[in-house]
């Protein structure tokens, strides 16, 4: 394996190298990079995603990849408050202290 391919690997690539290619092929590379939506409303509903279903180990990476893709963090917070309502408090209440921390990190 080269420098230049170690640069380039991701999360999973250690362990799983076929997941970590799809996710930065297919996932990163096509999905996101679709004309359909763009960058920044692909994060609010991935977030929003993340939320409603609990996957609190994704969140953070999202919230931080959201920020880069031109979400407020008001919009965030106001996602985190409308989905108290409609994914429950829990959820919410979880998704607060992960930003909290997020936003903490990117002051």
């Amino acid at each position: 394996m080269t420098d230049a391919t170690q640069k380039t690997q991701g999360p999973f690539a250690d362990v799983a190298p076929a997941l970590d290619e799809l996710t930065q092929q297919v996932l990163f590379g096509e999905v996101w990079e679709r004309q359909g939506l763009s960058k920044r409303d692909r994060s609010l509903i991935t977030v929003a995603t993340l939320i409603a279903t609990y996957r609190i180990n994704e969140l953070p990476f999202h919230l931080k990849f959201a920020l880069q893709n031109g979400v407020t963090r008001d919009e965030l917070v106001e996602v985190i408050t409308h989905l108290a309502f409609y994914a429950g408090w829990p959820a919410a209440s979880t998704a607060v202290g992960i930003a909290r921390k997020v936003f903490a990190e990117n002051a």
